[in-house]
């Protein structure tokens, strides 16, 4: 990733059971302002650590990301099929945003 890049990369605890979510199904958006459209920018798979370790860098001109889960076919009885998290971003800066997950329920922060 080059240098100054603005970058996002996640995780996912399967708080339930204690574990990493593996094999979940996330998709990087992006858009250039509050009232502009979400673009696709990337998917990616978590890994066995529960991590998406290969979300390309933001395009430039990007102030809004969004990450979606989609967590109904990883939870056996999903209440929230997808779980979407919108959040603005700042040129140069790195994101992590977890996502502590329940069949019921859900929590995300930054990360570090």
């Amino acid at each position: 990733m080059a240098s100054g890049a603005t970058s996002v990369s996640t995780h996912i605890l399967d708080t339930s059971i204690g574990r990493p979510a593996v094999g979940v199904v996330v998709e990087l958006s992006v858009r250039s302002g509050p009232g502009a459209e979400w673009t696709p920018h990337a998917d990616s798979l978590t890994d066995a650590d529960g991590r998406c370790g290969d979300l390309p860098a933001l395009p430039e001109g990007t102030t809004h990301a969004r990450l979606r889960f989609e967590t109904g076919p990883y939870l056996t009885h999903a209440f929230f099929p997808e779980v979407a998290v919108a959040f603005a971003v700042e040129p140069g800066e790195h994101y992590h945003v977890p996502l502590l997950l329940t069949p019921f329920g859900y929590s995300v922060y930054r990360g570090s």
